[in-house]
């Protein structure tokens, strides 16, 4: 009783968590995030950060971003307003599954969320206005640790659900085209 439900992906380590709840005449009661249940799976479950997203456009675009080593980190991404289709991007240069893409509509009406895990890569596009996602991560953001690769570029093509109307930031538009392998060496404070 009030267990989450964990399920694998074609990514390795990338899973979609569902709720349990316990129903009843006032509504429902649901566990959405437990360490044992979690970590029985290989998921990292240390919380450093709480992150929120809100994007008022349907068609918005946020990511692929990822952190590279020391500081790669783990995110278990919920929608809690309108909806968004979720994609972890395996871009661990030893993955038995590097290259792979993964996606999945969250949404607040199905309260699913996606484990994105460590060195991965993390996308999504809102499918209506005024979404929201909250999102843990495993470890604090760290500036010149940041690594991303274009919506739209080549090697993973995504499928995404919306074409037509595509909102996305210069930032992210300006990533060069991703190549697989491990990034390149940095200082401690993160300059190559």
């Amino acid at each position: 009783m009030f267990v989450v439900e964990v399920s694998s992906t074609r990514v390795e380590g990338c899973h979609v968590v569902a709720l349990e709840p316990s129903v009843d005449e006032r509504g429902f009661f649901a566990r959405v995030f437990d360490v044992e249940e979690l970590a029985s799976h290989g998921m990292v479950t240390d919380i450093a950060q709480m992150n929120m997203a809100h994007s008022s456009r349907r068609g918005t675009i946020r990511g692929v971003h990822w952190q590279t080593a020391p500081h790669t980190e783990a995110k278990l991404v919920r929608c809690i307003a309108g909806s968004v289709f979720d994609v972890c991007v395996d871009t661990r240069p030893d993955s038995p599954t590097l290259g792979v893409w993964f996606g999945i509509e969250l949404s607040a009406e199905n309260r699913l969320a996606l484990y994105v895990p460590p060195g991965c890569g993390h996308v999504n596009q809102t499918l209506e206005p005024e979404t929201t996602i909250l999102y843990t991560a495993s470890r604090p953001y760290v500036p010149g640790f940041e690594a991303g690769a274009r919506w739209n570029d080549p090697m993973f093509e995504i499928e995404w659900p919306i074409s037509d109307e595509v909102i996305v930031s210069a930032k992210d538009r300006s990533w060069p085209d991703w190549v697989p392998g491990p990034p390149p060496a940095t200082t401690e404070d993160g300059r190559v």
